[in-house]
């Protein structure tokens, strides 16, 4: 049959990329049912509602600083072994609109546990809304995505097993979510050692969360109870923070701070 080929654009190699060095990782997967109909009613309360990126992105960032595991990553450089942090930097996915193609970019979150929900909110609008080649890191990436592919594995191969420089180039977590479209992944791959994600969330506050974890640094029981701990951060400490939002009128995103452009 005949077609036509089509080049790939740097956003497609830098994909490519990424699942070079995605697949090697033996990657499990442990979800738990949650009900968060307390977070949900403290949202619904707020006159302008945080997008549910922001407070899942703030739960998970105050989990991994309460548990050592999620700051961890396997590197093989000069031998392998965990590396742990002392913080964290969420790598948020992003669909983009970019010379006539939608394609993916992963933005750098330095700190969330200690930034503020409104804070969170402004730097993920920027991300999701200013022009792709305004922002510092969406425009480093697609010039790094043009280099000739065998200097982009080697730096990428760096990038990720030498332990202190691992976060500034790729973050300690991701998180990816379709919710909004009415779906969800069941199988993402990343190189990190996690990756959160999370399905639909009814009217009643139920919602299927995921965790995607490298099991060369953990297991699957200390995966179970961060679930589990995780329900209780989205309607404990984040459903309070909105509420506070709310009873100062304070809305979110509006917060003036200055993005990684």
């Amino acid at each position: 049959m005949r077609g036509r080929a089509i080049k790939l654009s740097a956003s497609r190699r830098l994909v490519g990329d990424l699942m070079k060095f995605s697949i090697g990782v033996p990657r499990v997967t442990v979800q738990r049912k949650m009900n968060i109909g307390a977070l949900l009613a403290a949202r619904t309360a707020q006159p302008v509602r945080s997008s549910w990126t922001v407070l899942f992105l703030k739960a998970y960032a105050l989990l991994a600083q309460e548990l050592p595991d999620l700051r961890r990553a396997y590197v093989k450089f000069p031998t392998p072994r965990l590396y742990e942090y002392s913080g964290n930097v969420a790598s948020i996915a992003h669909e983009r609109e970019h010379e006539g193609e939608r394609i993916v970019l992963l933005s750098l979150i330095r700190a969330p546990e200690k930034r503020s929900i409104t804070e969170l909110q402004t730097l993920i609008q920027a991300a999701r809304s200013r022009p792709v080649m305004e922002i510092k890191e969406f425009r480093r990436i697609l010039k790094f995505a043009r280099l000739p592919g065998p200097i982009r594995w080697i730096v990428m191969w760096l990038g990720l097993n030498l332990g202190r420089q691992r976060p500034r180039f790729f973050g300690t977590f991701q998180f990816s979510v379709y919710s909004g479209l009415g779906a969800e992944s069941l199988n993402p791959l990343t190189p990190l050692t996690t990756l959160l994600n999370y399905g639909p969330i009814d009217d009643d506050g139920t919602v299927t969360v995921r965790i995607h974890y490298d099991h060369r640094v953990m297991d699957g029981a200390n995966v179970a109870r961060a679930l589990d701990r995780l329900e209780n951060i989205l309607n404990g400490e984040v459903a309070g923070e909105l509420k506070g939002l709310a009873q100062t009128g304070a809305t979110p995103g509006t917060t003036a701070l200055r993005t990684a452009t």
